[in-house]
């Protein structure tokens, strides 16, 4: 376990002392809170040594978490779609249904290791407020999850789950109400006690060692998948797609595949409803250097350096930044960083619910359509991993509300995939 935490940053040697991706990253928080920083990686960088520590790690990813998470290959989507073979890491099948189980499980016990009484965050689809509830009800510390108004009506599952665990979920009610003000009321919360409580955050975004502790925590799901597609395949992937918001789930799974030249990485970011829109979160594509929730990366911000609204079918996505290591991945050209817009993730949900019988995340279908697109335009012979960061339990309601089957059934007779499949080759 020490080298699964360790490995990538060894092979980058990033971020810097620091926490540096390049130009992005750092630390721009008030003093007070800066020490609290400082005593928070000490603390990480003594406890990913202590072999006590890993091993207890360990026995939770594979006893309580449900780890290694299997790779599937999608064969009858493949062979529908036609072109590359797609397989999935299967991040939804985790407990808890999605990856944000992993760093949140390392935060909690570092938590406990520094003598905290209650961890505090921010969500938005509900899964990283679940998987920190989970975490904290295993381990007997209080946990306040903060939601923004919208989020907590589009996801109602997650608001319950995260209650019966004993979470005190908090409304968010101002701005958008979405996840960019959960982030900016879980900050004030922290700023008021950052002595026994600790801010646990959900991705890989924050100040320093925020980024660098979360993509850590989350790279079992890079190094288990490379070890299985090479059991399953021969061969490393071809391609690896993820879809980003703030970018946990995809640094997780690139961070094994960073040093392999021949495997091309693709981050999905949320094109809403359309990139010549304002109604998107393509961080990425379409924003620009700045400052948000104390780190530096690239940002959607007016001429103010304000963070403009965002949206996203997926609430887990609609955030104004992004990681500090995938702006970096960006600027080097490691990483291909594209887009789908809400239309092809409902297509792509229904379509890998009709095809293999897993119903995806909207976040998660943003890679998965984006793997479809790519598929077609690559060789049967070929391979695309999709890290399915979670299951679609949260978003069935609002999809069917929102987004009816009908719409994707044939005029006339039939099951609804040929013409599903046909409609998306059409493109």
């Amino acid at each position: 376990m020490q080298n699964a935490l360790t490995k990538e940053i060894n092979t980058t040697n990033l971020p810097t002392k620091e926490g540096r991706f390049g130009e992005f990253g750092g630390s721009y928080i008030p003093p007070q809170l800066q020490a609290v920083m400082d005593e928070i990686t000490q603390a990480y960088e003594q406890i990913v040594q202590d072999p006590a520590f890993l091993n207890e790690l360990s026995d939770l990813q594979k006893h309580y978490v449900g780890r290694p998470s299997p790779v599937y290959h999608a064969k009858r989507l493949s062979d529908a779609v036609g072109g590359a073979q797609i397989y999935l890491k299967r991040e939804d099948l985790n407990h808890t249904g999605a990856h944000k189980i992993n760093h949140c499980i390392g935060e909690v016990l570092l938590a406990k290791k520094l003598g905290k009484k209650k961890v505090i965050a921010e969500t938005g689809a509900g899964q990283h407020g679940v998987a920190l509830a989970t975490a904290a009800a295993l381990m007997g510390l209080e946990c306040d999850i903060y939601m923004g108004a919208v989020d907590i009506k589009k996801e109602a599952p997650n608001v319950s789950r995260m209650k019966i665990l004993g979470a005190t979920v908090v409304e968010v009610t101002r701005g958008t109400k979405t996840l960019k003000d959960a982030v900016d009321a879980a900050f004030e919360a922290y700023l008021q006690d950052p002595v026994t409580q600790i801010y646990c955050i959900g991705s890989v975004v924050g100040p320093h060692p925020f980024p660098m502790m979360v993509r850590d925590f989350q790279s079992v799901v890079g190094i288990e998948a490379r070890k299985q597609i090479q059991e399953m395949t021969g061969s490393l992937p071809d391609a690896i797609v993820a879809c980003v918001g703030g970018g946990s789930n995809a640094m997780g799974i690139f961070s094994a595949f960073l040093d392999d030249k021949l495997v091309k990485l693709y981050g999905v970011e949320p094109a809403g409803r359309g990139l010549d829109t304002p109604d998107h979160a393509a961080t990425i594509t379409k924003g620009s250097v700045g400052i948000l929730h104390g780190f530096k990366s690239l940002l959607l911000q007016d001429e103010k350096g304000e963070a403009l609204p965002v949206y996203s079918i997926a609430s887990g996505l609609d955030y104004p930044g992004v990681g500090p290591q995938h702006s970096y991945l960006h600027s080097i050209g490691r990483v291909i960083y594209d887009s789908a817009t809400d239309r092809e993730a409902v297509e792509a949900f229904y379509g890998l619910s009709r095809m293999e019988g897993i119903i995806p995340a909207l976040e998660s279908s943003h890679a998965v359509a984006h793997a479809i697109k790519l598929a077609q335009k690559m060789s049967k012979d070929e391979v695309i991993l999709v890290n399915l960061s979670g299951r679609g339990d949260k978003d069935i309601d609002f999809v069917m509300e929102h987004y009816p089957l009908v719409e994707y059934e044939p005029q006339e007779g039939g099951d609804g995939f040929e013409e599903f499949l046909a409609h998306i080759k059409q493109k």
